[in-house]
């Protein structure tokens, strides 16, 4: 097999090693240490600068955390992607151990850094990377692992990310359908850049091991089991899974089959491209009335469906940099002068679909302008909500299954359509199903002014 490690450093600041492990003996320690030291002083700052870099027969992939920088080296044609995301695992692993992974942390726990590296990575290929798995074999009291104790099966297993055993009095299952609105309206007030990024956020406390599908109206999968997709269908971009998803059988009949991790994690992430109209609508207008007074009218109107509420709006509105004595009014809401930042805060806790807000701000202007003055800057304006039980997309959670002997349950909140759980466990439990979906601004810019 091709593509592996030859071998893995940890380095100081300056480019010396602290702890090495040496997989395939094609790269030493002081090839790397030279290197290194080379590239700090040629390049500047490793960070920012491109993590694979190739010398001489080498590629090195590397990146910095805190004080230490991580770096794995390989004289083979190896999948660096790979190798850069096992060293992000990496410190997730030694954040886990030592709740902060730096020079210090290492030198301190040298035993384990290597008994971790000894199961993160064999023979130049990773292994195992969840915390909680290791956790279970390796122990860092007295810095030593208890011999006695059988590893999990999780480590021997298919299901890296799950130990058996697990067992609830209550079984649960909480998904939320987080998706965040990004848009950038021009001057003009045209449309410029509109998509939505989602994320399925589950939280899971089910015991022993649950095999759940999940399925949502996406075009695709509705077509190909035969339904209509009028009006209800969605096209998924830039689908991203959790490890535990069976990929395989995604790609076959667009089915989300896994079986989830204990607790939270996030189960798949996806965008969309199409053109998403405002979903609060900010006007405003800037009225000089002398060199000394200046007016601002602000006009807000939510553009969603009357059924739906936003809640803790915020309205971030540029003000001239030297505007003093704020005087403000407002239809709903409360409103405050943030001069650090040069602008006037619109705060609405509750804001629902189809209505429409007024703000009226007076500002009092130095009366003596420099005869260069700098132009005036022309700031956005930033707007913040959440909308729950709402998704711009569309997406509905059509069907939740966990695998089991047959327990029927019901759940309609709002957009939410779960037609069946079905569980198939040796105990023949039943659980729970939570199913929320919430829409928030993300990157939400409006230059209108």
């Amino acid at each position: 097999m091709a593509g592996a490690a030859s071998a893995l450093f940890l380095l100081d600041i300056k480019g010396r090693v602290l702890v090495w492990r040496d997989f395939r003996g094609d790269v030493t320690a002081v090839q790397a240490e030279k290197f290194f030291s080379k590239l700090i002083e040629k390049e500047g700052d490793p960070d920012t600068q491109n993590p694979v870099v190739y010398d001489n027969g080498v590629t090195y992939m590397f990146l910095q955390h805190n004080n230490v920088y991580l770096m794995i080296a390989s004289r083979q044609n190896c999948n660096a992607a790979s190798l850069l995301l096992f060293l992000h695992r990496v410190v997730d692993v030694f954040k886990h151990y030592f709740e902060e992974l730096e020079e210090e942390s290492l030198r301190d726990n040298f035993v384990v850094v290597y008994e971790l590296l000894d199961e993160m990575m064999d023979f130049g290929y990773p292994q195992y990377t969840e915390a909680k798995i290791l956790s279970e074999f390796i122990k860092t009291d007295a810095y030593r692992m208890e011999v006695t104790q059988r590893p999990p099966m999780a480590v021997t297993n298919a299901v890296s990310w799950r130990s058996e055993g697990i067992r609830y009095k209550k079984n649960e299952v909480f998904l939320d359908v987080v998706e965040s609105v990004n848009i950038l309206v021009n001057s003009n007030g045209q449309i410029i850049r509109s998509d939505v990024v989602g994320a399925l956020k589950m939280r899971t406390y089910l015991s022993g091991m649950p095999e759940c599908k999940l399925g949502l109206n996406d075009r695709v999968l509705l077509e190909a089991q035969g339904r209509s997709t009028k009006g209800k269908a969605i096209d998924l971009d830039d689908i991203k899974f959790h490890q535990c998803v069976r990929l395989a059988r995604f790609e076959n009949d667009r089915t989300i089959s896994f079986i989830p991790p204990d607790g939270a994690f996030d189960l798949m992430t996806y965008r969309l491209t199409t053109q998403v109209k405002p979903l609060i609508w900010v006007e405003a207008q800037i009225e000089r009335h002398s060199r000394s007074r200046i007016e601002i009218m602000v006009k807000a109107r939510s553009q969603f469906k009357e059924r739906s509420t936003a809640t803790n709006v915020e309205i971030e509105m540029p003000v001239p940099a030297d505007a003093t004595n704020p005087n403000v009014r407002t239809s709903m809401g409360s409103a405050a002068y943030a001069p650090e930042n040069d602008a006037l805060c619109w705060k609405i806790k509750s804001f629902p679909g189809g209505k429409e807000y007024m703000l009226r701000a007076e500002f009092s202007l130095p009366s003596i302008t420099a005869e260069e003055a700098a132009p005036e800057r022309k700031a956005p304006i930033r707007v913040k909500f959440e909308i729950p039980y709402f998704t711009v997309s569309g997406i509905q959670v059509v069907d939740l299954i966990l695998s089991g002997s047959f327990a029927w349950k019901n759940l309609d909140i709002f957009q939410v359509k779960v037609r069946y759980l079905k569980i198939i466990e040796k105990s023949g439990y039943q659980a729970l199903p939570w199913v929320r979906y919430i829409t928030m601004a993300g990157e939400y810019e409006l230059r209108v002014i």
